[in-house]
């Protein structure tokens, strides 16, 4: 009914108010030469164009009223102007030149009087981003340490994110919110350029793979309500956005190289530029280090290219590539006890991890008319995961150096592909916008676990001929099929409100196919019973998602905001299928499902403070977690959907920009002062678990800020930034820390804890220098309690590491 109303709206609404351009040229005021690539910003409705070779630009389908244009390039001042349209309009623009010399303050200080701080705009591309809490990451505005892809820096100014921290160099990004367990980012929809790179979007939804930070322009985050356009996520959509390749130029390098505490080396070198109508980005990235804690080196190398081909003004192919190998020393996780005597403690010394990551898509961009544009993206991937360890919950056990370890061994071949029609059409006075898609996503993957060899190195090939008897074997392939229609559309109730309904059906048929060994050993370790268990499942199901926002614009600069829209996680491979003798999984385990729900206030206050401060719910039912089961002669572990849980809380940001508010023409200087903070209550409302209901859900910190002050003169810039948790539970029993605990360290909370970094840069010419300290005060601390791997038990995190990098750019 829905489709059927959304196309009678499209088909059958017709011209009420005319609809005006407004097109010119930006040249230079001393010789009129154009000015390709410049930045024309529309600032009432916070839209961006580009020129062309020529210096053109055009910006269609504009009301009638008053609107604020200003137009940003390097090596030129900014120009602004305000008109009023009720007509097509002429708009020329003459920048005058800049020194050489520009400092790295200046141009920092000059885009931020257009662009502030930075969020989706109602539409960009082929993707509707009215209504909805988004925030944006600038990469070229980050003050810390890229090198070791710091999330707590990266990251800091997106609201009330739970970040883990494994003291992996960045190889993995772990981040959640409201409740949403960080491990591998697995309850995001994560993207790259638009399509997704985790290792299958509803089977195994986690992301081994991570972009390098150096290679970013940016990284969008928007909230719960994403799952209506994205996929279903509680937590909603991540983007890495990469570099664009440079216009100007037909070749371009940047290369950095980077060392840091405990071995740490680092080389990201990246060719750019364009010729004719083809473009091109890649780079290769080495990363390698010794970790801080023994048994925890890694080695990466990562390959990206991207193709662009401008086939006509209406049209434009690319295809990327990109290639992952990494291997990973994992120390193993600690017992309580283990951690306040010695964090830098490891007792394991045979367990590994690597990845081999490889990532395909093409995509096709056409402008079908002035008003409607298509996009068509074609991605694929053929990767693999391999863990390999001894991995009991006593985590204190010694390991017996004279056992098999145990090996797991997934295999992800999957393809997808995602059409979008966008459309502006008009109504009731005003112009519309009409998004709607197609999502097909295919996936046949397969898991073996098993016993691995009894050497020390990285072996990963299994040795089940060697320990028949090996009590945890298995071995499944997972066919999953998905396709998802969806659809929204802007309503411009008028010229201040506008109002964003939208939909999402979903067909999925998740199904694993396979058998694992049910092996009974004597005490002597004899078999008793070594038989082969064929278990195949087959979960087919559809349903369909609503959702609304609106928007209401107060002034130019500030707007109220406010969407609910409902959510959906299906149940992974791993949630049914691994096997673990301390773990017992329900057979009745099914998909999570709920909603979330923002309403909120941002923008842009005298050019001085930017801010964005909003409410939230998150309502989950059907969640699945771990409790303990006690019986008069067992104990285990059981999984299980464990029940309801409904989370809040409020969610505030503010950019104070200290140069604009007391000494506004000081051009070399920026200080600017900002404040993260999230404040977050939970309760699980309903269970038939014990000791469940009435709890508070795990992985949320009743208090998150991140703090800091970004200070910079002419070439050199620096950041300090304080980070604060309080204490989080790490199960739904709520179970405390025991600091005594000499066995597992699997359950209790986690103690609240403070950070401070520091980064600093200076840039010379063609000259980069950056040099920081992470965790300056050197506090002992760890953000998680690992069930499996990298543990299990507690992960600690980083003491005091410093990092250095050079960059040069040709």
């Amino acid at each position: 009914m829905k489709l059927k109303v959304f196309s009678i709206i499209f088909l059958f609404t017709s011209l009420a108010q005319a609809q005006f351009t407004v097109s010119g040229t930006v040249t230079s005021v001393e010789d009129g030469t154009p000015i390709a690539n410049a930045e024309v910003w529309n600032k009432t409705v916070s839209e961006m164009v580009l020129t062309n070779e020529d210096g053109v630009f055009s910006i269609e389908n504009l009301q009638q009223g008053y609107y604020e244009f200003a137009v940003f390039s390097f090596e030129y001042a900014i120009a602004d102007k305000e008109i009023f349209i009720n007509e097509d309009t002429r708009l020329n623009f003459e920048l005058a030149k800049l020194s050489n010399n520009l400092s790295e303050v200046m141009i920092t200080n000059r885009r931020e009087e257009i662009f502030a701080l930075r969020k989706l705009r109602k539409v960009e591309g082929t993707a509707i981003y009215a209504g909805k809490k988004s925030e944006v990451v600038l990469l070229d505005k980050t003050v810390g340490n890229l090198a070791a892809n710091n999330a707590r820096q990266i990251y800091n100014q997106v609201v009330g994110l739970n970040i883990y921290d494994n003291g992996d160099a960045g190889l993995q990004l772990n981040i959640g919110g409201r409740g949403l367990d960080p491990n591998r980012t697995q309850n995001f929809n994560t993207r790259q350029n638009g399509y997704d790179i985790s290792a299958d979007v509803l089977g195994y939804p986690e992301s081994y793979y991570t972009p390098p930070a150096e290679a970013l322009k940016e990284i969008q985050v928007v909230r719960g309500a994403a799952s209506l356009q994205y996929g279903t996520q509680f937590g909603g959509m991540i983007n890495f956005k990469f570099k664009e390749p440079v216009k100007d130029k037909k070749i371009e390098l940047i290369s950095r190289q980077s060392v840091g505490s405990y071995d740490l080396f680092t080389s990201f070198n990246s060719l750019s530029g364009t010729i004719g109508k083809l473009s091109y980005y890649t780079y290769f990235h080495y990363k390698g280090g010794e970790g801080f804690r023994p048994n925890s080196g890694y080695d990466s190398r990562n390959v990206f290219a991207h193709l662009g081909y401008q086939l006509s003004d209406r049209t434009n192919i690319s295809f990327e590539y990109t290639y992952l190998d990494y291997l990973a020393q994992q120390p193993g996780g600690l017992s309580d006890f283990q951690f306040y005597e010695d964090p830098d403690f490891s007792n394991r010394e045979r367990n590994w991890f690597d990845v081999n990551w490889n990532l395909y898509a093409f995509k096709l961009q056409h402008k079908l008319t002035d008003r409607t544009d298509v996009s068509v993206n074609f991605f694929g991937l053929d990767a693999t995961r391999k863990a390999l360890g001894f991995r009991v919950d006593r985590v204190s056990q010694v390991d017996d150096l004279d056992a098999p370890r145990e090996l797991l061994v997934d295999n992800f071949s999957n393809w997808g592909i995602e059409t979008r029609l966008l459309t502006r059409y008009d109504l009731l006075n005003d112009q519309s916008v009409f998004l709607i898609g197609a999502k097909y996503y295919d996936a046949n993957n397969d898991q073996r676990q098993g016993p691995g060899s009894n050497a020390t190195g990285p072996d990963f090939s299994f040795a089940d001929t060697t320990y028949p008897d090996y009590a945890r074997q298995a071995e499944f392939n997972f066919p999953n099929k998905n396709l998802a229609i969806f659809g929204e559309n802007i309503f411009n109730i008028s010229e201040r409100l506008s109002v964003t309904p939208g939909f999402r059906f979903e067909y999925i048929n998740t199904a694993s196919e396979g058998s694992y060994k049910n092996i009974i050993l004597d005490l002597a370790g004899n078999p008793l019973q070594n038989e082969t268990v064929e278990d195949s499942r087959d979960f087919e199901r559809s349903f369909v998602l609503v959702g609304v926002g609106s928007s209401y614009s107060l002034n130019p600069k500030n707007e109220l905001y406010a969407n609910i829209s409902q959510n959906y996680r299906s149940v992974t491979f791993n949630d049914i299928r691994v096997v673990n003798p301390n773990l017992v999984i329900d057979p009745e385990i099914t998909d999570e499902e709920g909603f979330t729900a923002d309403i909120g206030v941002r923008g842009r206050l005298a050019n001085k403070v930017s801010y964005d401060v909003s409410i939230f719910g998150l309502r989950y039912n059907d969640r699945i977690g771990v409790v303990d089961v006690a019986t008069a002669t067992d104990y285990y572990r059981y999984k299980s959907n464990i029940g309801d849980a409904f989370i809040y809380g409020l969610e505030t940001f503010a950019d104070w920009d200290l140069k604009n508010t007391f000494f506004e023409t000081s051009e070399d200087h920026k200080l600017n002062y900002f404040v993260n903070a999230a404040f977050t209550s939970s309760e699980y409302v309903d269970s038939n678990e014990i000791n469940v209901e009435g709890n508070e859900v795990e992985f949320i910190p009743k208090v998150n800020l991140k703090t800091g002050l970004n200070f910079g003169y002419k070439n050199f810039l620096a950041g300090l930034q304080y980070t604060y948790l309080s204490e989080q539970f790490s199960d739904a029993t709520n179970a405390p820390q025991d600091v005594d605990d000499r066995i597992n360290g699997i359950r209790g909370s986690i103690p609240s804890y403070g950070i401070m970094d520091v980064s600093a840069s200076y840039s010379l010419g063609k000259f980069k220098l950056e040099a920081g300290i992470n965790n300056l005060l050197d506090n002992s601390y760890f953000t998680r309690r690992a069930t499996g791997y990298p543990g299990p038990g507690i992960i600690p995190a980083q003491p005091l590491t410093w990092y250095s990098s050079l960059q040069i750019k040709l």
